[in-house]
């Protein structure tokens, strides 16, 4: 499984190690309605192949329309480097476009040329990317020329290609942000779900979060547990949770969802995620169950401060009675504090 971003970052690089042209397009501003957020990429290799898209179709028809008759090619040799175009201006192009009523496009158009210093800034990137890594592409708007800045968890230090000193701020989610003469875009590698508890509920939100595109592991090491247990594209594993939690779900990528509801399995997995960067630890169980929760789990050498980060009961308050129905209010959750609008 990978993010959007990543399976886009990564064709790219295989494209230019292959002596390929690339056009890249990254949005960086939207009103009104529009089909994309800002931030996302279209890319197109020499053979006219597309992945990522900008619309629901008709602006990517526009653009390989430009591509094909050598329009952006002129205007980029006369720019001198990369452009923005403006989809939606008018009420006119809007409607050949299909846009929704008011809405406008600020894309970003680069030639990326195969050149080793090229190759080797998307090397980095999906390097970064693949080791869940803090990355930023920056792209000198005057030039094209291409720079990563890589952050480490709790460190502020660019890697060497990188050219500017901006330290990454995670109180902002911008994931695009110009200024100076230079594009610096955020990209966001693969999120990843840990789920405790091999049961019915494990298996909803197992399904939600693939459609969701997090990579999902289900972890229960009682024995007998994972026998009939099973969805496509789940990693399945019968290690300690705890140990999981260490090896692969401590980041800021990570989330980790208690559900099976015995404390062998979740507070085991718990004691370990509270004192992670995960970006959501939650646990599944009533208000009466939740309060022992927390009255437990000081036992377990986690502070005060540590426990306040959890979430439980686990998901949004919708009435929900069925595996399928819990499901989707623990999918709504996370997503929500994914995107910083629940605390």
């Amino acid at each position: 499984m990978r993010s959007s971003q990543q399976h886009i970052i990564e064709s790219v690089n295989d494209w230019l190690t292959a002596s390929q042209q690339v056009w890249l397009c990254t949005i960086l501003k939207t009103w009104g309605s529009s089909p994309r957020p800002v931030g996302a990429m279209l890319a197109c290799n020499s053979q006219g192949e597309l992945v990522g898209s900008l619309s629901g179709g008709c602006i990517e028809e526009d653009f390989l329309e430009q591509l094909k008759d050598g329009s952006l090619s002129a205007r980029y040799n006369a720019e001198g480097g990369p452009f923005v175009i403006e989809y939606g201006v008018t009420e006119a192009e809007q409607a050949r476009l299909k846009l929704p009523c008011g809405g406008q496009l600020h894309v970003l158009l680069e030639s990326i040329e195969p050149s080793p210093a090229n190759r080797a800034v998307f090397a980095e990137l999906v390097q970064a990317l693949q080791n869940h890594s803090r990355v930023s592409r920056r792209v000198d708007l005057a030039t094209g020329a291409l720079s990563v800045h890589s952050v480490d968890a709790g460190s502020a230090t660019a890697t060497a290609s990188n050219t500017l000193d901006v330290d990454w701020d995670d109180s902002k989610p911008e994931s695009v942000v110009v200024g100076d003469g230079v594009m610096v875009h955020r990209l966001s590698p693969v999120y990843r779900l840990l789920l405790l508890g091999a049961g019915d509920v494990a298996r909803y939100v197992a399904e939600m979060a693939i459609a969701l595109e997090y990579e999902v592991t289900l972890c229960d090491p009682r024995p007998n547990y994972l026998d009939h247990w099973s969805v496509n594209g789940v990693e399945i594993s019968a290690s300690l949770p705890d140990d999981l939690v260490r090896a692969k779900f401590s980041n800021p990528y990570s989330g980790i969802v208690a559900l099976a509801h015995d404390p062998r399995v979740d507070d085991m997995a718990l004691m370990e995620a509270l004192k992670t960067d995960a970006f959501y630890v939650g646990a599944m169980g009533s208000e009466r169950t939740s309060a022992a929760r927390r009255e437990r789990l000081p036992e377990l050498g986690l502070s005060e401060e540590e426990i306040d980060a959890l979430y439980a009961p686990i998901g949004f308050s919708i009435g929900s009675k069925t595996p399928a129905e819990i499901a989707i209010a623990v999918m709504a959750e996370i997503t929500a504090v994914r995107h910083g609008r629940r605390q």
